[in-house]
């Protein structure tokens, strides 16, 4: 297997910094992953010329990073399993899951997730990685899941998703039709007390933004869709529910089963910059059936 390697020309701006700062401040390679390239099989090279992370930079120069080669989890068992692929290049795959799927395999219950059956595809396709999630989705959330097929790759990703430049958009129904058509809640995210699983809005929690607009009503619910600031666990759950506006099927946080048997929220688009293609990237979801049939039957 080819290993994974970045070739980069010095510009003036850069012109007289070690090679360390270049990689760190320009490159936004990690401390942790420039230890990984001394001690784990990776390389620095200036001109075709190996060097060090203390090497001076000259403008023009080509700068050149080997990465070492991704160690496969030997703890997650690759499961077949079909995926519905809905970007990929040689970074980055995006899938969609569907509901009653967990995104990575749990304490609980260790077969059948989605990193599983991504892992099986890895190797059915000859790529040499291990997982690395970009977001993850509840189990019984459906829609956009991003893939890393590098650290590196996961590494400007998650950067991206932490300064909010990775823009997600959900479709969930909600019992009840908000009072507004559009709207912000703003409101902090914390465990509840005596649970590992639920969450609930508390004064010591993290700070969370979510934006909702109604794009239909049903009498005594609501089509909405949401846009998140931050990415806390359950947090359009949470959110919803704390203004008196539970999901469908979230009986975890005040829905019922009437409809539907499990929440409805659907991750639908994503939008992000990627730094390889230098382009922006959208990638959308379909509506899953049982979303689906409910809006049908409503409309």
């Amino acid at each position: 297997m080819k290993p994974l390697q970045f070739t980069w020309t010095v510009g003036k701006a850069s012109s007289g910094k070690f090679l360390r700062e270049y990689l760190l401040q320009e490159k936004f390679i990690s401390r942790q992953a420039l230890t990984d390239i001394k001690y784990g099989g990776g390389a620095l090279f200036v001109n075709d010329q190996p060097v060090t992370v203390r090497h001076q930079l000259q403008e023009n120069d080509q700068v050149t990073v080997f990465f070492p080669p991704e160690e496969v989890s030997e703890s997650m068992e690759p499961v077949e399993i079909p995926l519905s692929v809905l970007f990929e290049d040689e970074h980055f795959l995006a899938v969609d899951k569907p509901a009653n799927m967990p995104t990575i395999p749990s304490m609980f219950r260790n077969t059948d997730s989605l990193a599983q059956a991504v892992l099986f595809y890895y190797q059915q396709e000859g790529i040499s990685s291990t997982i690395h999630a970009v977001n993850r989705l509840d189990r019984d959330t459906s829609g956009i899941v991003m893939f890393a097929k590098h650290r590196y790759g996961h590494s400007l990703l998650s950067r991206l998703q932490k300064s909010g430049e990775m823009n997600r958009t959900y479709l969930a129904l909600c019992h009840g039709v908000p009072g507004e058509a559009k709207g912000t809640i703003e409101k902090p995210i914390g465990r509840q007390e005596g649970s590992i699983i639920e969450r609930c809005v508390r004064g010591d929690g993290q700070q969370a933004k979510t934006h909702f607009e109604v794009l239909q009503s049903f009498g005594d619910h609501a089509l909405v869709r949401l846009k998140l600031e931050t990415g806390r666990t359950h947090q359009i759950r949470v959110h919803m529910a704390s203004v008196g506006h539970p999901l469908l099927g979230d009986d975890l946080y005040g829905g019922n089963h009437a409809l539907i048997g499990r929440q409805a929220l659907h991750s639908q688009s994503m939008q992000f910059y990627n730094p390889f293609l230098e382009k922006m990237i959208v990638i959308e979801a379909p509506v899953p059936d049982d979303m689906a049939r409910l809006i049908e039957n409503q409309a």
